[in-house]
């Protein structure tokens, strides 16, 4: 008998899981996000159901993220993104950037296992215009003159921008700026070209096989680091490695397999830690690399996928109160900043509300899905500390409402960003308000 259809279960196979959930999450949002049709309007492909898109190619969001977006998780509502995907398996590409004028904005460079491992920027590059020339690890060359080199860590790099949009009457400035970002060969020509992604945008985990057959060819075509060959040879009894094939296992080890992966999935649901005291946790501690936290790597890749690296962007969270209960909007919640507490950044900070059960931005009456320190009307005390309330149904008192950050009538969680965060986060000196449950009467 195949060894493959005969092993025993055992732990490694959730060790197996976790180690590749990123690459299945990673192709998920590729096949999600490249674009069918070019900035021309071509079709990548006649067939609509086809799975070849356009790769090494900018697509832009030119508003701010609403719940009416389900593209990716835990999203932003601070920041226009822009997308592009690109496969450097045929050589490197160009990336050109304008001079910013002073705004706020990253390039945020992804390997196909979801490590940060690089960033174009303002903090790192600068604001000024510049020219970078991406490579894949097989690469050996020059960079062309006025060019910087990144040497990249796997052929297929997600590239994820933010830049920092004030309000509605910014956002012509904003897209002038993005419309700057361009990709081209080293000879100049354009670098979009079709790609197979091997995937169809709507596709979930759930078939044991097709989970195989995905990240089979991602180890394949990203090979994972010399040093973790080992961990590797592990896994080819699952089915699962870069010669894995997908098609000889049996209905029991596809049973095995596929209970190994909802056990993954419910660890990675399970509520986080308050580690950080006051119902916060730290979920992402990441600066360039996971490194061996393939648990940690798992979670990122599932709940928060396209996170940056803490000195970038810290992603402070909490779905529990201060006392250990799960949030809930049926209940109201105060967020009490001291005057000499607010949090202490270079760029920005915001609160931003999430359903839990779909990790999404929750629709209410007044459109608002966050609040930070550029929100307008937002009301300090007379002490100069801020308060601000978290609750399905707003204050009764009006004065109260500019400081109303709207949850769902059920269980949520919010995501406090620190862009360019002070050495006091980066410490962990810094002290997070606790997050205080409220009294009936007080929550509405």
């Amino acid at each position: 008998m195949n060894r493959t259809q005969s092993a025993a279960p055992g732990h490694d196979i959730a060790d197996a899981v976790r180690y590749t959930l990123p690459l299945y999450e990673m192709a998920r949002m590729r096949a999600a996000t490249c674009p069918r049709r070019d900035s021309a309007g071509e079709f990548a492909a006649p067939q609509p159901d086809g799975t070849v898109r356009w790769i090494n190619h900018f697509i832009h969001t030119r508003q701010l993220l609403g719940p009416q977006h389900r593209q990716v998780v835990t999203p932003n509502n601070d920041t226009l993104y822009s997308n592009a995907w690109l496969d450097l398996s045929q050589g490197p590409l160009l990336l050109d950037v304008p001079d910013s004028a002073g705004r706020y904005y990253v390039l945020g460079l992804l390997d196909f296992y979801t490590n940060p491992f690089g960033y174009i920027g303002t903090r790192t590059t600068g604001n000024g215009q510049g020219r970078f020339l991406l490579h894949g690890p097989r690469w050996h060359g020059e960079a062309p003159a006025g060019a910087t080199a990144i040497a990249c860590p796997t052929d297929a790099v997600w590239l994820l921008g933010r830049v920092l949009v004030d309000g509605q009457a910014d956002l012509p400035a904003v897209h002038a700026l993005q419309d700057g970002f361009r990709l081209s060969t080293p000879d100049g020509a354009p670098a979009a070209r079709r790609f197979d992604v091997g995937m169809q945008p709507g596709e979930h985990l759930g078939d044991p096989r097709r989970y195989a057959e995905v990240v089979n060819l991602a180890l394949r075509e990203n090979p994972p680091p010399p040093a973790e060959a080992g961990l590797l040879a592990r896994f080819a009894q699952y089915g699962i490695g870069a010669d894995g094939d997908a098609a000889v296992l049996d209905e029991a080890a596809l049973a095995r397999l596929g209970m190994a992966i909802q056990a993954v999935l419910a660890e990675l649901a399970a509520p986080l830690p308050s580690d950080l005291g006051g119902g916060w946790t730290l979920p992402v501690e990441i600066r360039e690399s996971f490194g061996t936290r393939y648990a940690e790597r798992a979670l990122v890749a599932r709940n928060y996928i396209g996170a940056l690296g803490v000195e970038e962007a810290m992603y402070v969270m909490a779905d529990r109160d201060s006392e250990g209960a799960p949030l809930d909007g049926r209940t109201g919640y105060e967020l009490a900043f001291a005057a000499d507490a607010l949090p202490r950044v270079g760029a920005f900070w915001s609160l931003t509300m999430y359903g839990k059960t779909d990790c999404m931005l929750v629709d209410n009456p007044i459109g608002r899905y966050s609040l930070g320190d550029r929100s307008p009307g937002l009301r300090h005390e007379a002490d100069g500390s801020l308060r601000l309330r978290l609750s399905a149904t707003p204050p009764a008192d009006a004065a109260s409402q500019d400081n109303w950050l709207p949850a769902p009538a059920g269980p949520f969680y919010v995501t406090l960003r620190l862009y360019e965060p002070r050495s006091a986060h980066l410490d962990k000196t810094f002290v997070y308000p606790p997050i205080r449950a409220l009294s009936v009467g007080a929550a509405s």
